[in-house]
């Protein structure tokens, strides 16, 4: 019996509730940052502090990505979707109320740990529920459209409420979303019954994989901070890579590994993997240097600062549920990548011709481009990273594509920011000093990292055009013509 045989009559409302939850997890990392200066003051921590609210999410988030998709494989998706939004509320409660910078770093690892089993299970529930092709084009559509704009809406939000409320708020806003995802997942998601119910958790891998990460994503947050040359930013990066390694060798000879190397040696997944990496990478490049640019060489406040995000977020939205919907009827999955990724390049490549005293018209239509071509590369991308995967895996296949993100983000904000230090510390050796000479190094240490940026997305395009060769979705056949694997009826 196919999953259409008994397709979820409110899939559309699951979608939408499924959306929303992830939302939370896109939006959190942003709001937090905004509110971070605020929260220093009311509970009088230090700079290193401060990064360490930020990384405590990141190690706990990026560490268990790969443990908390097989969960959900195992436990069932919408079960692991509930416990992570009923998780990620409480943790966002503590908080909201934290009296100390340890009661705050606890709530924001519990956060992270919570995030690790929701984001993947929220991507898979998608991939399951929607298997026509038509329909499943909409559908990730959609949920690109959402996840995507959780960052502007973040800052945006992050802003406003950091300005009229206090940073608090910038915690306590997740509960609300928590509560509708909950009754959405009590009340309309559906789930696909796993037919390996006596497997076991592989141990000794999700240790290698939790710690292989956890050391990766410290290793490149060390970067930012101290420096590439830090003894503990090389250590890290070394235990990272030899952890890893193992993890990948030991899947490779037992029987029911965490990660099966299926998942990520078919090429299309591969592709789509490698490829959100980078682009991520880019983009987070952007959205720090555009921050930085707008708040500390244009005087612009928090509040004005997220309204100035609002074309990029739009765009975004615009390129994933328009943009790529129309054209994924019209093109192959690989081309539309190459061509949104490419055209998101030419959007950045006109942030290199931003100076100190460049109109907000400038700075608008670079985002307006950028969000297009990153919406439209974004939507197959999601898609293919559960390409071909049985039911059992379409967790593990989900937690790859949120991983590629993390270690995008993470690998992204280090290098590009050691870039733009660099460049603008270069700048002031060889000029006069003064307000004007630092706004004008600013922004060409901005300027270097966008150039870098462009180059990121230029790879993603690469990969992309190289290595995704699936063909372009039949949208009159049937689901169980366009998906190689049936999969049974969905449960409640």
């Amino acid at each position: 019996m196919s999953a259409t045989s008994h397709p979820n009559p409110r899939r559309w409302a699951a979608l939408l509730f499924i959306s929303i939850a992830q939302l939370m997890v896109f939006l959190d990392s942003a709001v937090m940052n905004i509110a971070l200066p605020s929260a220093q003051d009311a509970l009088h921590f230090s700079d290193n502090g401060r990064q360490w609210v930020i990384t405590a999410y990141g190690l706990a988030f990026g560490g268990l990505l790969i443990l908390g998709g097989r969960l959900g494989d195992l436990l069932g998706r919408k079960r692991t979707f509930t416990i992570g939004l009923v998780g990620f509320a409480l943790a966002s409660a503590l908080g909201g109320a934290a009296g100390n910078l340890g009661t705050l770093l606890v709530a924001r690892a519990g956060q992270g740990v919570f995030g690790a089993l929701l984001a993947p299970a929220a991507l898979a529930l998608v991939s399951l529920t929607f298997t026509d092709a038509r329909e499943r084009a909409k559908a990730f559509g959609i949920y690109g459209a959402i996840a995507t704009a959780g960052g502007v809406l973040g800052l945006l939000l992050g802003g406003v409420l950091t300005q009229y409320l206090n940073w608090r708020w910038s915690m306590f806003v997740n509960i609300p979303i928590a509560v509708i995802g909950i009754i959405g997942a009590l009340t309309v998601v559906h789930d696909i019954p796993n037919e390996e119910k006596h497997s076991r958790i592989d141990v000794p891998g999700a240790i290698l994989a939790t710690l292989g990460l956890v050391a990766l994503v410290f290793g490149f947050s060390e970067a930012e901070s101290r420096g590439w040359g830090s003894g503990l930013t090389l250590t890290m990066l070394i235990v990272s890579v030899v952890l890893l390694l193992a993890f990948l060798i030991a899947q490779s000879r037992i029987k029911s590994p965490l990660l099966p190397l299926h998942v990520l040696t078919e090429r299309n997944r591969a592709g789509a993997y490698l490829s959100v990496g980078f682009g991520v990478m880019s983009m987070f490049g952007m959205f720090l240097f555009l921050s930085y640019y707008l708040q500390l060489v244009r005087g612009y406040s928090p509040v004005a600062t997220g309204f100035a995000f609002v074309p990029l977020g739009v765009a975004q939205g615009f390129g994933s549920m328009v943009v790529g919907t129309r054209l994924s009827a019209r093109m192959r999955p690989g081309l539309l990548m190459t061509a949104g990724y490419l055209v998101s390049g030419l959007g950045v490549l006109l942030l290199t011709l931003l100076d100190k005293d460049s109109s907000y018209g400038l700075l608008a239509v670079a985002e307006i481009i950028t969000g297009v071509g990153i919406g439209t590369a974004f939507m197959p991308a999601m898609s293919l990273g559960t390409h071909g995967v049985a039911p059992q895996d379409a967790g593990i296949a989900s937690a790859m594509v949120g991983t590629s993100q993390q270690v995008g983000g993470s690998v992204g904000t280090a290098l590009l920011n050691t870039v733009a230090a660099s460049s603008t510390t270069a700048y002031l050796a060889s000029h006069a000093h003064g307000r004007a000479a630092t706004d004008a190094a600013l922004v060409h240490g901005f300027t270097t990292a966008y150039w870098w940026a462009v180059g990121f997305l230029v790879l993603s395009a690469l990969f992309s055009f190289i290595a995704v060769n699936a063909p372009r979705p039949d949208h009159s056949a049937s689901a169980a013509e366009t998906e190689a694997l049936e999969v049974p009826a969905p449960v409640h």
